[in-house]
């Protein structure tokens, strides 16, 4: 890497961009770190504060992914904030304060109690702490990549600011790591119990050494020639939003390439995860093995298209990648899908699941307080199989049919899934257990395979792993990977350049978290939500599918390209 561009304020010595890169990014990917434990461990947070046991499995893991997107939901709150810090006050101090209270909050996260009786209390304070994790991933992002940007050459500019890109990989993958060991060495009942915990409460001693190093950096040189020549912006959120040649900027961003990253990217490296456990029915240990390759494989991605960038542009990489995820996304989740639990996708190939059922009995099971009560025979035996990750269709009936459940569509024998409407909770209970018994009796003689039981053993371990398709894992897997690190690795470059120098931190992060932080935020819980109420575990994915295709849209004929654009 190339030394700092020389500092013109005299009273402050250059800091060597390799320094400047390392810290920016390594801060950065501690706080990655904070916001992915939450998302890795999406399962047990369903148990532990969600009561899962109350409102279904399915409407916990919806209430847990809905507390995830809150936090996201806020990081444009958090933009603006830190945004104003950053063009008033200086870079520096802006995201030094963010990666404090991102890691002050998670530390929290894990003190939180999950006995029953605090129940509502704790899920509540999760709610605010998830918020403030938000906010501080809000003024994170656009501190760094500014920063580094700011010090480094322009034919240097996408390849230096890639690594803030790869510090979210940093991040996640450490965060899985940590989860992942911390679940080997206490065993899967401990873990659940209470060593759940470790991940959250280990973030203490990252974010001092995020701190310590933060500490050590002097202020982007940009902003100590505006400080020196007295042209700092007074009113950012004035400049940025109330002149027409600022928000057309700030939209262009949003609409060409930011929602399109966002939803591929959390779908790449979050929803994946939920996929695999909720709907190919795998261990989490495996779903924690397969993010972390898709990570490691990531990490050198994001530079090499930043430096790709560099050479021919950013916005030919930019397209690349939105293509490649619009092309790619369904046949590579179905081809991983393929190779982690072959045998249920046959089962629901050759023997699809059909309800037959008057409509008017089938709800929307979309429940996050859990108040509504499902007793129809259509409603219990959709819980069952969307608790189960099979994909299904309903068949509707004259008004007042009894609910059959045909597997096979060449079967005459249907399962009969009585109505439970009037019953007290527990005889609903039992009802509605009884149903789901012999719904399991006959899915197992269709064929369909057993829940993948959680390795206990290494040689428990190697012997699922031998059962594994790798290839289609691998390709399935490298494709979207690929997709999303073409999209994000030139992403920093492209904002820092698209912006001027006087409002770059508030003009950049506001978008940017605008776009990723809601439209990729709430991919995870939208998608599940989007597959659990359609019957097909690859419905959620269109959400991606159709960002991508407003960003190759919007890119092709309205995105300038920015390479090498001077930056004062």
């Amino acid at each position: 890497m190339e030394s700092a561009t020389p500092n013109t304020a005299a009273e402050q010595p250059a800091t060597p961009l390799r320094t400047v890169v390392v810290a920016s990014a390594a801060g950065t990917a501690f706080e990655w770190y904070d916001f992915f434990v939450y998302g890795s461990l999406t399962t047990i947070f369903a148990t532990k504060f969600f009561n899962a046991a109350e409102i279904g499995e399915a409407n916990a893991t919806l209430a847990t992914l809905a507390v995830f997107a809150a936090g996201l939901f806020f990081r444009p709150l958090g933009a603006l904030i830190f945004g104003r810090m950053g063009d008033r006050f200086g870079r520096k101090g802006a995201f030094l304060a963010t990666v404090i209270i991102m890691g002050g909050t998670t530390f929290a996260i894990g003190l939180l109690p999950d006995s029953k009786e605090f129940t509502a209390f704790s899920a509540l304070a999760l709610v605010l702490l998830r918020i403030l994790q938000g906010m501080a991933i809000g003024g994170e992002y656009g501190g760094a990549a500014i920063y580094v940007a700011e010090h480094c050459q322009p034919h240097h500019r996408g390849e230096s600011t890639a690594w803030i890109q790869s510090s979210a990989a940093f991040g996640l993958m450490g965060a899985l790591a940590v989860v992942l060991s911390t679940r080997a060495i206490l065993g899967e009942e401990q873990f659940v119990a209470w060593g759940w915990r470790i991940p959250f409460l280990a973030s203490a001693l990252l974010v001092a050494v995020s701190v310590w190093m933060r500490l050590k950096l002097h202020e982007s040189p940009e902003f100590e020639k505006m400080k020196a020549a007295g042209t700092l912006s007074r009113a950012p959120y004035a400049e940025v939003f109330l002149k027409w040649e600022n928000l057309r900027l700030v939209l262009l961003s949003i609409f060409a390439f930011l929602m399109a990253q966002g939803a591929i990217w959390w779908c790449a490296f979050s929803y994946t995860q939920i996929f695999l456990e909720r709907f190919m029915k795998l261990p989490g240990v495996w779903a924690n093995v397969f993010l972390i390759g898709a990570t490691l494989v990531s990490i050198p991605l994001y530079v090499f298209f930043g430096w790709l960038s560099d050479r021919i542009g950013r916005k030919p990489v930019l397209l690349f990648g939105m293509v490649l995820s619009v092309v790619a996304m369904i046949p590579g989740f179905q081809a991983f899908s393929a190779g982690t639990n072959g045998p249920l996708l046959t089962a629901q190939k050759e023997e699809a699941v059909v309800i037959h059922a008057d409509p008017a009995s089938c709800s929307f099971q979309f429940d996050l307080l859990g108040g509504r009560k499902y007793e129809t025979g259509c409603d219990i035996a959709r819980a069952y199989l969307t608790n189960a990750g099979i994909g299904f269709t309903i068949k509707s009936e004259s008004p007042g049919t009894l609910t059959t459940v045909q597997i096979g569509e060449d079967s005459d024998h249907r399962t009969p899934a009585g109505d439970g409407t009037g019953l007290a909770k527990p005889a609903l209970d039992a009802h509605a257990k009884a149903i789901n018994a012999s719904l399991t009796g006959a899915l197992r003689t269709a064929g369909y395979p057993a829940p993948i039981k959680p390795p206990t053993t290494m040689a428990e371990f190697q012997v699922q792993a031998a059962d594994f398709n790798w290839p289609l894992i691998v390709a399935g897997f490298l494709a979207i990977v690929i997709a999303a690190t073409a999209l994000y690795g030139p992403m920093a470059a492209t904002l820092v350049e698209m912006f001027p120098t006087r409002v770059r931190y508030t003009a950049l992060s506001v978008p940017y978290h605008i776009g990723v932080g809601w439209v990729g935020g709430f991919m995870p819980m939208t998608a599940f939500a989007i597959a659990t109420a359609t019957g097909d575990v690859f419905a959620g994915l269109w959400y991606p599918v159709a960002f991508g295709i407003i960003g190759i849209v919007t890119t092709l004929f309205l995105l300038p390209e920015t390479k090498g654009r001077p930056l004062t």
